[in-house]
């Protein structure tokens, strides 16, 4: 959490001291319900399905709807377009949660197989909702996922059209013998996008027969960003070693610095929040790691954050053609003032490794830069750069070329 505030708090719909009224997300939320009407029974258009994780092993499943759909589940678009906070907001607070419960291994249920339908679907599709009562409006935000509207009992719903589905999806949905990893791998190399293979992997659509289930949203999208990872990183390190390089930038207060340097393959990330770090300094800051080897164990304090920066950073890479060690800093600021999901850190990252790169011809002349550069948020890195566990290996590491 933030530090304590040193000064009064200045925003009049909820008293925050970390943003004003402009970026209010109590203010967001009244202004995108103004425009709903609540309804029982209605026609809608369902873009994806969301698997909750509260009483796992049987979990709620439900089917994101809004009577008229126009980009209300399309984060790479908002993010081509800069899609600001308030815009954003007000589209997923309209999207309405329609719920059944389900145990994770059975699929007898007509709904989960109009959800998995759903999540193989190339738009939105068109459904017919009964409810248990009307919507309350009310905005679900997570760290992870994406906010959606209210959660609502679902009684009855069926496909009003064909859905049409995507001929690369169907063929691996199909393929029982083929593995869940194997899968993602294969639709991410025909260009189906981490967000699309994230409903197929949540709802059971993807996997051995025998092994298939229902995964959390919130466990998919990190499941979906790691195995891509890893698929990149043996990729990745059949390829020279690259300079040493900066990029920076970032989406939605969510800045970043990410070094490059002439290595092989390592990776490090550390995240802080500006008010917070100026509160109490290097304590501040969370921090995960991997070596050459990788790692064998979940990034805890970074968490899903850590995944979805590395999936960018890998993706600038293979394009390349080269391989790094990388360390990389977050700065998340006051304008960051919703959690909108982990997709906003992977296209902020994305966003910074489009940037137009810095080169240097050492590393000391680089991190003398990194040292400078973060001094616009008013943060002394030099204590971070000295926990780094990256730089100690770089630094003690001997290697053969050094004796040729």
């Amino acid at each position: 959490m933030p530090g304590k505030p040193t000064h009064r708090p200045h925003c009049i719909f909820c008293s925050s001291p970390y943003h004003d009224y402009r970026r209010c997300p109590l203010a967001f939320k009244l202004i995108a319900l103004r425009k709903i009407t609540a309804k029982q029974e209605y026609t809608a258009q369902s873009p994806n399905i969301f698997v909750g994780t509260h009483g796992y092993p049987r979990v709620n499943v439900g089917f994101l709807n809004v009577e008229q759909y126009t980009e209300h589940d399309e984060p790479l678009k908002w993010s081509r377009e800069n899609r600001q906070i308030p815009h954003i907001v007000g589209l997923r607070a309209s999207l309405i949660n329609s719920t059944y419960n389900q145990h994770i291994k059975r699929f007898s249920e007509r709904l989960t197989a109009m959800a998995q339908e759903v999540s193989m679907a190339k738009r939105p599709a068109d459904i017919e909702l009964s409810l248990k009562k009307k919507p309350s409006f009310r905005t679900t935000f997570t760290q992870d996922a994406q906010p959606h509207g209210p959660n609502v009992p679902l009684v009855r719903a069926r496909f009003t059209s064909n859905v049409a589905t995507d001929q690369r999806v169907e063929r691996v949905v199909d393929d029982t013998d083929l593995k869940a990893a194997s899968g993602i791998a294969t639709l991410y190399k025909r260009g189906v996008d981490e967000h699309r293979l994230t409903r197929l992997l949540s709802i059971g659509n993807l996997g051995v027969r025998a092994q298939r289930k229902l995964v959390p949203t919130r466990w998919s999208i990190t499941a979906v960003d790691d195995t891509v990872g890893k698929q990149l990183i043996a990729h990745l390190k059949r390829f020279p070693e690259g300079n040493c390089t900066v990029h920076t930038g970032g989406y939605l207060g969510n800045e970043y610095v990410i070094m490059l340097f002439d290595d092989v393959w390592s990776y490090e990330l550390f995240e802080g929040y500006l008010p917070r770090l100026k509160a109490i300094g290097n304590e501040a800051w969370e921090t995960d790691y991997e070596p050459y080897e990788g790692r064998k164990s979940y990034a805890e304090e970074t968490a899903g954050g850590y995944y979805a920066a590395r999936l960018a950073i890998l993706e600038a890479l293979a394009r390349r053609r080269r391989q790094a060690a990388v360390l990389a800093l977050r700065f998340v600021t006051q304008e960051y003032s919703v959690p909108l999901g982990v997709w906003v850190v992977r296209e902020a990252v994305r966003k910074a490794m489009q940037s137009a790169p810095r080169t240097f011809p050492d590393r000391a002349h680089m991190l003398r830069f990194v040292l400078d550069y973060c001094r616009q948020y008013f943060v002394d890195c030099r204590g971070v750069l000295a926990k780094s566990k990256l730089l100690r290996k770089l630094k003690s590491q001997t290697k053969l070329n050094q004796w040729v």
